[in-house]
């Protein structure tokens, strides 16, 4: 049904759970999901509570459209956005031409004051054209950023000069998936991990400096949306590597593949970055798509334990879920957030109240953590302040701080997942970026 399909091009954009971590302070947001890639907040004191109307905006910064969440490392902010013409609000379920051009901006953190900017004229042939996906990435003194149409560009971070770039779709001779390329790219120490697509390059590892390639792996028949995501287990470090067909294991270092188990992603929308809990790995996606794995504790090898299975788990689509324990707490594209075991896969406890009072196809909040308290950003641009256990939901503060500019379903929203850092929250919609105190 068209109007679901709404939900599974977000997710990877905004909204991986890996061990790896790039180069940063305790409290920077230097990349997607954070400093380890794991949606927590590194700050000494969180907030546990706020007053109504407590939340106001220290600085708002212009921005034109775009999916991607900002990236902060001290004094500098990272975002991405696309200006052009043409009306990127659309409702076009199919792919169309839009003629724009794709900025990466830099600002000052604590102003919001631009410091440069880079522009890229690009042509979007993509479904839901309101601009990047990829939050980001910064690694010492580089930049890495990925468009829409897959322009991989190395960056000094300082001024903004180009070290080198790719243009995945002509370096592997492919086309870009339906909902753009939207997996955020992996620093894995000296290599860049990144999904290009073509035949035998569904994922290519670079070296970071360079732009050289270094290995590939993998042929299906679109990307896809999930992140590779680094894991340990039987001994090894194991690159994870969903595709809309299978779930591949390779070596981070070469690519060689450890295993692989079949997998079927309705409309190519592999999204989730899989999740890992001591033995299991989990993995789900559109259209009540879900798969356990079991990994073998003494080698890199693994096997399916249940796979699309009906009211289990989760089929996470717009943002990332996450694993505390046994029990992994994410969004539905029910809209409901949901509990669930990872062994079996049952629910312990579902619930519409971070969105509304019911259930919305599609709705999303972005989930981070610092310590036992969580930190939702709604679609509607609201901050709420809960507890999750495996007992259940429990809300404590709720605030709006931002519009919501972009549509989907007949409603407004925002997409956009927020970066925590230097005591603040910053987030965007396709008009403004503003940054939100929230500890003293």
């Amino acid at each position: 049904m068209k109007y679901r399909q709404s939900l599974v091009f977000l997710m990877a954009f905004c909204g991986l759970n890996s061990a790896l971590t790039v180069v940063g302070v305790a409290e920077d947001w230097p990349q997607w999901m954070g400093q380890n890639r794991d949606n927590v907040w590194n700050v000494a004191k969180p907030p546990q509570s706020f007053a109504p109307g407590s939340l106001k905006a220290s600085w708002t910064a212009p921005v034109a459209g775009g999916y991607s969440g900002p990236a902060v490392v001290g004094d500098r902010l990272y975002v991405t956005d696309l200006v052009t013409k043409a009306n990127a609000k659309d409702a076009n379920w199919g792919r169309r031409s839009i003629e724009g051009t794709e900025r990466v901006l830099c600002l000052n953190s604590k102003t919001g004051k631009e410091i440069w900017k880079h522009e890229t004229p690009v042509t979007y042939a993509i479904s839901f054209s309101g601009g990047p996906r990829c939050t980001p990435i910064v690694d010492g003194k580089y930049l890495y950023t990925l468009g829409a149409e897959g322009d991989l560009i190395c960056f000094e971070a300082a001024k903004g000069n180009v070290v080198w770039s790719i243009k995945l779709k002509e370096q592997y001779k492919t086309n870009s998936a339906l909902w753009g390329y939207a997996a955020h790219p992996l620093i894995d120490g000296e290599h860049l991990i990144t999904l290009a697509g073509g035949e035998g390059s569904h994922t290519v590892c670079l070296d970071k400096k360079t732009g050289k390639e270094i290995w590939r792996f993998g042929t299906a028949p679109e990307q896809g949306y999930s992140p590779p995501t680094i894991i340990k287990a039987g001994g090894k470090r194991q690159l994870i590597l969903p595709n809309p067909i299978a779930i591949n294991s390779v070596d981070p270092e070469t690519g060689k593949l450890y295993w692989t188990l079949p997998y079927e992603a309705s409309n190519g929308s592999i999204i989730m970055s899989p999740i890992q809990s001591g033995k299991y790995l989990f993995v789900g996606g559109y259209s009540d798509k879900n798969m356990l794995v079991e990994l073998d504790e003494k080698t890199p090898t693994a096997k399916q334990v249940w796979r699309d299975q009906a009211k289990k788990a989760i089929s996470p689509v717009n943002s990332q879920p996450m694993g505390i324990g046994d029990v992994i707490y994410g969004f539905d594209q029910s809209g409901e957030l949901i509990a669930f075991k990872i062994d079996t896969g049952e629910r312990i406890w579902e619930t519409a109240k971070p969105i509304g009072k019911r259930p919305l196809q599609s709705g999303t909040a972005f989930i981070v953590r610092s310590g036992e308290l969580f930190y939702l950003f709604n679609e509607l641009g609201e901050l709420i302040i809960a507890r999750m256990t495996p007992k259940g939901y429990e809300e404590i503060s709720r605030e709006k701080i931002i519009e919501p500019t972009n549509e989907s379903s007949g409603r407004n929203v925002v997409w956009c997942a927020p970066a925590f850092a230097n005591g603040c929250i910053y987030v965007r919609n396709d008009e403004k970026l503003i940054c939100v105190p929230l500890t003293n």
